[in-house]
């Protein structure tokens, strides 16, 4: 396993292993037994960043969520996990009632729902004190003061390590941060969106947002990382749930002229290595000219087994001039 350190205060920065892995399903879709199976794989393996949200994974029974963070606390606690493993959860997009969600019912980011989220994760884990924090998605309702004191707070008390944010403009991201270091507070220091290797259209409308994907590395946030290289990037989904190795469920946002040239140059290279074309997206994101730490599902360790492969396969300087090139 290779590890990188994100955060920049001594306090409060923790070192992680590039390869995240995503418990959403945990709990629901993925069984207690098949859940506790990979996180053992993937602590065996050297990993030690997990991911969840509080409101993971409400979609799968018409609830509210907390069943992945609360399976993630029964294992923490039958295995005897401690600070050792890094686990980052989100706040914001709970629907505030069963059968309703976070497009037309969210908790939202006001300095209660901050606070009183926040404890409720740390109870559902388990945990005196949440290794890092996310803003989930957006809340244009709440003056984005409030949202950054509400944050800082937690970290000045102790309850919370590093902050983060998902799904949010970039323009969003650097006015908070501009706001908290004004005030001298803590602030965004990872951010969680969504890249992989193969382009998407961004302008397509959204629920979360009608001007398109929010979520979504694009040129503005690309730009902004290279600018801020002290800011870590958290890649979800980067396989494309299943895409690359079937292309057929692709959706339309990659429906691109450099789709087919994209997707033989990742087959050539895949053959060149011998890996599978899913290892060789992974490779080229965890070294790519914006390094970025891959967050991956998995609904079995074969799954994971392949992931966790992708962490020592080195593309050479050629095959990545190669894939960036192939339009």
């Amino acid at each position: 396993m290779r590890y990188r350190t994100i955060g920049t205060d001594p306090a409060t920065r923790r070192e992680v292993s590039v390869l995240s892995l995503g418990a959403m399903l945990f709990g629901t879709a993925t069984d207690e037994a098949t859940s506790y199976a990979i996180l053992d794989r993937y602590v065996e393996a050297g990993g030690t960043f997990i991911d969840t949200s509080d409101n993971y994974a409400f979609w799968q029974n018409g609830g509210q969520g907390g069943e992945s963070e609360e399976l993630l606390g029964r294992w923490r606690r039958s295995r005897g996990v401690g600070a050792e493993v890094v686990i980052a959860t989100k706040l914001g997009a709970r629907p505030l009632a069963p059968g309703t969600s976070y497009v037309d019912n969210p908790e939202g980011l006001s300095a209660k729902v901050i606070r009183e989220s926040a404890e409720r994760s740390r109870d559902r884990l388990g945990v005196d004190r949440l290794d890092l924090l996310y803003a989930h998605i957006e809340d244009r309702t709440v003056p984005l003061q409030e949202t950054v004191e509400g944050f800082a707070e937690l970290v000045g008390e102790g309850s919370v390590g590093l902050l983060g944010a998902s799904n949010h403009r970039a323009w969003r991201v650097e006015r908070a941060r501009t706001i908290a270091a004004a005030a001298g507070l803590p602030g965004y220091e990872v951010l969680q969106y969504h890249r992989s290797y193969l382009p998407s259209r961004v302008d397509l409308p959204i629920e979360l947002d009608p001007d398109g994907d929010v979520g979504w590395v694009g040129p503005d946030l690309a730009s902004y990382l290279r600018a801020e290289p002290q800011l870590a990037l958290v890649a979800y989904s980067p396989l494309l749930k299943g895409g690359y190795s079937r292309p057929e469920r692709l959706g339309v946002e990659y429906d691109l002229p450099s789709t087919p040239a994209r997707l033989a140059a990742l087959r050539a290279v895949a053959a060149e290595t011998g890996a599978t074309v899913n290892q060789v997206v992974l490779a080229w994101l965890m070294g790519g000219d914006i390094p970025a730490i891959a967050l991956v599902g998995a609904s079995s360790v074969a799954q994971l087994d392949e992931s966790l492969a992708a962490v020592d396969l080195a593309l050479t300087s050629e095959q990545r001039v190669r894939l960036d090139a192939a339009r």
